[in-house]
């Protein structure tokens, strides 16, 4: 989702790029996220269906991805380019989209 554009930007690149994606996905990544935890709280007193069930797991999975390997390889990064750590990137920005798909069919079957 958003790491393969970054993927692409050469090493004598890499510190301009990545500080300028920094920035730009700061502001993006709090009103989504916060907007997820105000969603889950409303869900979680509002009824829980098996697909509001799925959705706010869906939801944490993605989270907790976010959390536990996306956020720390990202700060890694700032300091250089590095191969590798773009690669576990990319598998995490993957385990995240389809978290997210799933969260998204999950709560729109819950409407």
């Amino acid at each position: 989702m958003v790491y393969p554009p970054l993927a692409r930007v050469p090493p004598a690149q890499w510190r301009v790029a990545h500080d300028a994606h920094s920035r730009a996905i700061t502001k993006l990544v709090v009103i989504v996220y916060g907007a997820l935890v105000v969603t889950g709280a409303w869900a979680l007193r509002s009824s829980l269906s098996a697909w509001t069930v799925v959705a706010l797991a869906a939801t944490a999975v993605a989270f907790t991805v976010t959390a536990a390997a996306a956020a720390p390889a990202h700060a890694r990064l700032g300091a250089a380019h590095d191969p590798g750590r773009i690669a576990t990137l990319l598998r995490v920005d993957r385990i995240r989209a389809g978290a997210s798909a799933v969260a998204l069919v999950a709560a729109a079957a819950a409407v």
